[in-house]
Order: C-alpha cells, then structure tokens, then sequence
C-alpha cells in the first residue's frame, strides 16, 4: 500500500472518534477494530499533555502511623494511567485537615503503605481519562476532595472534581471542598436547621467551625460559639455567631448554665461538635428535647464508652456523619458546590487563611493545626 494510500486511510477513520485530549490517529476506535492483527496496549488517558508531564513529583508520605516524624517528603511517579472517568490535577494549593493527622498518627487505619497523605486541593485538570464528564477540560480550574492530595499531581475521580467559576479563586477553592461541603451537609442533612433555631458550634474558629458559622448566619439560624480563646471567639462572632463563650474547662456545668441562660432554658436544637471526647457531655447535657447531637471530629480524642440509654431522657438524635457519606456521585455533588460557590458571591462568605506553607514544611504545618492554636484554613503550596 502506498504511503499516500495509508494516509487517506488514517484519516478516515480518525474521523469517526476523537477521546479528549488524545492525538485523533490514537483515539480512532474504528482503526483499532480494524486492525486485529496489532497488539495494542491500553492506552494512557493523556494525549497531548503526556509529553509535557514530569516522571516524578513530591509527595508526602508515610511508610507507618506514628508522630510528625514519620511524614516523608520524596521523590514519587507521577500517576502513569487514568481509568474510566479519572482526571490528573496540577495541584496550585493543598487542604489541611485534622482528618489528615487521624491517619498519620494512626486513629483512622491507612489501607496501605506506602500512603500519601491529604484529603483536597485546587488546581488545573492535567489529563482527562477516558468517560469523563464533558464539563472537565484540559487547563480547566477545578476544586476536589479526594485522597492522595499532599503531592504535585493527584489522580481524582470525576465524581469528586467541581468546576470553578471565574469569581473563585483558586486559592479560596483548594480550602472549601472537604470543610465547607461538611458544614453545608451537616446543616442540610445531619440535622436541617430551622430559620431561629439556636445551635451550638465548638471549635467555632477552626476550619469548618467558622463555615458553620457563617452559614447559620446565612440561612437564619441564632449560633452559640465556643472557643478556647478571646481572640479565636472574637473571630467567630465576626464569622456570623450570635452568642460566643468560653469552655469552662475546669467547670462544665457552668458551660451548661450559661447555654442554657442564653436560650432561656430549653437548650439548642442542635450541638455541631468537632472536638469529641471533652465536649461530648457538656455538648449532651445543653441539647433541648429532641435535639441532635452531631460528633463530626476527634480533636480531643475520640468519644468511648457511650452508653445509648442516655439518649432516652430527652429522645435525642446522635449522628457521626462524614461528607464522603453524603456526597457518593456527581450528581450530589454538583447542587452542594454551586450551593457554595453561590454562598460565596452572593451572601459574601468568607475564607480565612491561617497560613500557607510550602509543601516540604508539611511537618510544622501538621504541628501548628495540631496545636489547636490556628484559626481559619492552612494549606500547602506544591
């Protein structure tokens, strides 16, 4: 056959298929079905991006569970293949999040070793795999949440990938995935609050606390604010709380008298709890009849021992929900992040960033959320 014969046939049938991002003399199914003879391995899902994409990138990892010690900043490979409906992200900006201390310090069991470390980010879509949805385009700004994110380039499944409009930075996006879509879950779903309902928020400066209570603010909700600080309540009720107050650790049931002083007596309709084992009971005991109590953190350590019965005195609710329960497809997550994208530049929610630290000072940055003197967002730049 002649070269000039050949041509004509290659271009024929590239002109029957083209997969995103892929050379069309690659993507031709038709010419692939054609040609049974040829031994054709599967393809890797990054067209012409692949030439532009390193080796090897960093990553954090760990290699066991233990203190700050056993973080590992190193050399890995760049993810080599995407599967049905995976995108590849440049990562511009990484999320901290105390559920990342969880797995490297071991009370969350890692599925295996070695295991990178982070939970969301923000960046430009890479590569996309085959199957993906028609609304992720190479260079593309998007926000995820998805595992594996301390590195330079993570492999996330569409599912879990949002757009960004042009009014969100990426910068604000990389500290709202995993934080913000908790507090919108927990407000919609865990317990669906009620415009002059009063509910309680510990840890009200932190990360998800201060997105809790802006959005309490935002959908008509009257918030009780607790924090270990007058610098850090201070912050909160510029975040939206009515009421802010101090934890009373050496006198809980003050903490409770003064709840329940606020609220006249009858409690809050509900407790949003991310501290865990030393607020639980307090959190318990401030809760009106048929409240719900929602144990979304372990920041203290993890809750043990709880007897059900003591549930029965007030027909209480308790939950301990997760937003990856939540948000299982894309089509829960795109209403929840045009929600919060609309929350943003319509009613003004705010993203506080505490600091951002270059991604092989992973270590101080885990020390400094751990510390539990922070307030607002950390992330990491890659």
């Amino acid at each position: 056959m002649s070269s000039l014969a050949l041509c004509t046939i290659l271009r024929h049938s590239a002109s029957t298929l083209t997969i995103r991002g892929l050379p069309s003399f690659i993507a031709s199914t038709r010419l692939l079905n054609q040609t049974p003879q040829l031994s054709v391995p599967r393809l890797k899902a990054f067209g012409s991006t692949m030439a532009s994409l390193p080796e090897t990138m960093k990553a954090v990892q760990i290699d066991q569970t233990g203190g700050v010690d056993v973080l590992q900043y190193r050399d890995v490979a760049v993810p080599s293949e995407l599967k049905e409906g995976e995108v590849l992200i440049k990562n511009e900006y990484i999320g901290i999040n105390y559920i990342d201390t969880y797995f490297r310090g071991g009370v969350y069991s890692p599925p295996s070793f070695p295991y990178t470390l982070g939970r969301e980010g923000a960046g430009t879509i890479a590569a996309l795999g085959p199957g993906t949805p028609s609304d992720l385009k190479l260079n593309g700004r998007v926000a995820y949440f998805s595992v594996g994110a301390y590195a330079d380039y993570v492999r996330v499944s569409a599912d879990k990938v949002m757009p960004l409009p042009d009014t969100i930075t990426t910068k604000v996006a990389a500290a709202s995935p995993l934080q913000a879509l908790t507090a919108l879950t927990l407000i919609r779903e865990a317990h669906p609050v009620k415009a002059g309902e009063w509910i309680l928020v510990t840890a009200a400066a932190g990360g998800v606390g201060l997105w809790l209570c802006q959005l309490l603010k935002a959908v008509g909700a009257r918030t009780i604010a607790t924090a270990s600080t007058a610098e850090k309540r201070e912050l909160a009720k510029q975040n939206g709380a009515e009421v802010v107050l101090e934890y009373h650790e050496d006198n809980r049931d003050r903490f409770v008298d003064k709840v329940l002083e606020v609220t006249g007596g009858k409690g809050v309709a509900a407790v949003f709890d991310s501290v865990g084992q030393a607020t639980f009971d307090s959190s318990l005991k401030v809760l009106t009849r048929k409240g719900t109590m929602v144990s979304f953190g372990n920041a203290s350590g993890p809750v043990t021992n709880f007897a059900l019965g003591r549930l029965a005195d007030k027909n209480l609710k308790l939950l301990r929900p997760s937003v990856s329960s939540y948000i299982t497809s894309r089509e829960e997550l795109l209403p929840y992040a045009n929600e919060l994208w609309n929350f943003i530049e319509k009613d003004g929610l705010s993203v506080k960033i505490h600091e951002v630290y270059p991604l092989k000072d992973v270590k101080r940055a885990t020390e400094d959320i751990e510390s539990r003197k922070t307030s607002g967002k950390l992330l990491l730049k890659p």
